[in-house]
């Protein structure tokens, strides 16, 4: 095999954790409240909604429970903010760290890119997890967020910074969960790979570095 990458860059949310659309489901469920609600919401307005806002880090909690709970209310449904923020927190997929690891041992240099409501902790398994990464790049610190494609450009900067590479946008393979993140990515010159099965996503992208990652689908 041979390689069209030579550096990897990886969503956190979605990617290397469990994707939060099946907590937003569950409760839109239990909530009585319209299937893909949450979503929508989302996506309505994306530049300046209270989600964009808040990933920029222009709303604390209390500002963002107000006006997202504004924002539903306004499409006709109440929602209880604070539950959909504890449905962001997704369990690690094991199989794609142990590609971020086997990725890491063959010498790639690898970012990780990642829209987020607050910092990540630098403790416990986070912070052994981003510790694999030579660059961390987060909405909350940047003030912009995905799919901007200026915080694309600090990400491959903030990349050839740390490693002394000189990286271009056509050497990088960017993995995320959502089509809205992934085009202008695609647009700047990167390999992109939407993941929806991690097996799938991983088989994508032994092909893109050249060698076979544990987890692929065969």
């Amino acid at each position: 095999m041979s390689a069209a990458v030579s550096a990897v860059v990886f969503d956190l949310g979605g990617v290397i954790t469990e994707s939060p659309m099946p907590a937003f489901a569950a409760y839109e469920a239990e909530a009585g409240l319209p299937d893909g609600l949450i979503r929508r919401l989302n996506s309505t307005n994306p530049d300046a909604n209270a989600w964009a806002r808040y990933e920029r880090n222009e709303l604390d909690v209390e500002g963002f429970v107000d006006t997202f709970e504004a924002e539903a209310l306004a499409a006709g449904h109440r929602v209880d903010a604070r539950r959909v923020l504890a449905a962001l927190s997704g369990e690690v997929r094991p199989e794609m760290v142990e590609a971020v690891r086997s990725l890491r041992a063959a010498g790639l240099p690898l970012g990780m890119l990642s829209n987020n409501v607050a910092p990540m902790e630098r403790t416990g398994r986070l912070a052994e997890l981003l510790d694999l990464f030579d660059a961390v790049v987060e909405s909350s610190l940047e003030g912009v967020r995905k799919p901007e494609p200026e915080i694309y450009r600090r990400a491959l900067a903030r990349l050839n910074e740390a490693t002394g590479r000189d990286l271009a946008f056509a050497d990088c393979a960017y993995l995320d969960d959502l089509g809205i993140n992934l085009k202008p990515a695609r647009a700047l010159g990167m390999h992109t790979i939407k993941v929806a099965d991690p097996a799938d996503a991983l088989a994508e992208l032994s092909a893109l570095v050249g060698f076979p990652l544990a987890g692929a689908r065969a």
